[in-house]
């Protein structure tokens, strides 16, 4: 998580508490047994429904969401602009060592298979599988999350009725009354909590991540697209800076022998049509 969000969670998290304590008596929301029929009857539903296995890869996806920071788009073309020069100046097969060296999967899968020689239309057809059963996955993982949190709902309110039943059958002792209504009410606050404080906001999480993470990968594909066509490098850039917003798209493009400087490429004009404009280096 970034650092923002983990101040304004903070924050957040201190009001709640604050309006808990606000009338002095903290310790009425405390129920243990209350707590234990929806937390075993949440766990012991979602053992029912899904495999344990199952489970636990959605508990790893989303660890991995909050521990894991994605690339920015601008990152990514970035990188992407710098692969266009590289090829151009020293051809597909220097793409090699950056396929070893990334560290985003899809962009070294796409790498890999325009290093191998594929055609534009496998290398379409292959990623855009990859993106679907991506998408597929990541969908299947938030509605576990989003079913998981139905059930912590319909536990707090067995709690109630257990609650409830323990009243009436306590009708004629006052103290078996006292002992049951705390357990009636917190059961429901304990599912409502579990539900809309963590796991759907754990899913709306994994939602916004997997849409960030689409939209980085039709970048990738876009850009593999054009270097495998060798489109101008400076094209390419503009050409993604499509997915960007406005604002997104003021910063300045860098020139090209800063480009050259960090791949330790030679100055000389590429063979082929007359290359495209950059800034001159600096007069030294």
């Amino acid at each position: 998580m970034q650092s923002k969000n983990i101040t304004g969670l903070a924050f957040c998290l201190l009001l709640f508490i604050i309006g808990f304590s606000m009338n002095g008596h903290v310790g009425l929301f405390f129920n243990i047994a209350g707590f234990l029929v929806v937390l075993g009857g949440t766990c012991g539903a979602a053992l029912v429904s899904y495999r344990y296995e199952r489970l636990a890869i959605v508990a790893k996806v989303v660890y991995s969401s909050y521990k894991n920071t994605p690339k920015t788009p601008e990152e990514v073309i970035e990188i992407l602009r710098n692969l266009a020069v590289k090829s151009r100046y020293q051809g597909v097969l220097s793409l090699q060592q950056e396929e070893d060296e990334t560290t985003i999967s899809f962009l070294r899968n796409a790498l890999g298979m325009l290093i191998d020689g594929h055609s534009p239309k496998t290398i379409k057809e292959l990623l855009h599988t990859e993106m679907f059963f991506f998408k597929s996955r990541r969908r299947e993982i938030e509605m576990i999350i989003r079913s998981i949190a139905d059930y912590a709902l319909a536990f707090g309110l067995v709690g109630s009725v257990v609650g409830l039943i323990g009243m009436l059958s306590g009708v004629d002792d006052a103290s078996v009354i006292l002992r049951m209504v705390p357990i009636s009410l917190t059961s429901t606050l304990y599912g409502v909590i579990i539900a809309n404080f963590l796991l759907v906001p754990f899913a709306a999480n994994l939602q916004q991540r997997t849409y960030r993470e689409l939209l980085l990968q039709k970048i990738i594909l876009d850009g593999i697209l054009a270097i495998g066509s060798e489109m101008n490098p400076r094209l390419l850039e503009k050409r993604l800076k499509f997915f960007l917003t406005p604002s997104a798209r003021e910063k300045e493009m860098v020139p090209l022998y800063k480009i050259q400087e960090r791949f330790k490429i030679k100055s000389e004009v590429p063979a082929g049509p007359k290359p495209w404009s950059f800034e001159t280096p600096p007069a030294k």
